[in-house]
């Protein structure tokens, strides 16, 4: 099992910023390079809890999807999903959200554990670790764009 966690600043009020974080088409627009798109919700816009969501996306050349359920959120501080269905064996997200003197200050917590016991293990270190942090900062950095009004 491994963690990663990813901080970033965004110039907009905690409210704007935590309701982009769970926007499904703000999600969408996001991850656009995995060509992330929603294939089944049960929300049409802003996640809360209880909500159930699967996305279907590349990665590592390869099409997934992966069910996740809004487990907690408390607006506008804390966002929690939980893996149902995909291909880890576990993984939990944690969005929080504080205000900051430069706007919002939003952390993600990931924690996941891949499937397949030690060689699980090996490609948490060697490839997830680093992949999946990639991904937040990047996806983070596309929010960040949107909630500050930039193209």
């Amino acid at each position: 099992m491994i963690e990663i966690v990813t901080v970033v600043v965004i110039k907009a009020p905690i409210e704007t910023v935590f309701d982009l974080a769970r926007d499904i088409r703000a999600h969408e627009k996001t991850t656009a390079w995995t060509k992330e798109r929603v294939v089944e919700c049960t929300s049409d816009g802003l996640l809360d809890e209880g909500d159930v969501v699967t996305f279907e996306a590349r990665h590592f050349g390869v099409k997934q999807r992966l069910t996740s359920k809004v487990i907690r959120c408390d607006r506008p501080t804390v966002l929690i999903d939980q893996a149902q269905k995909g291909a880890f064996k576990s993984l939990v997200h944690e969005h929080l959200f504080e205000e900051a003197p430069e706007g919002t200050r939003m952390t993600d917590r990931l924690t996941l554990q891949a499937p397949l016991g030690p060689l699980g293990w090996i490609a948490e270190r060697l490839l997830l670790r680093g992949y999946m942090r990639r991904f937040l900062e990047k996806r983070n950095l596309e929010l960040k764009k949107i909630a500050e009004g930039y193209p």
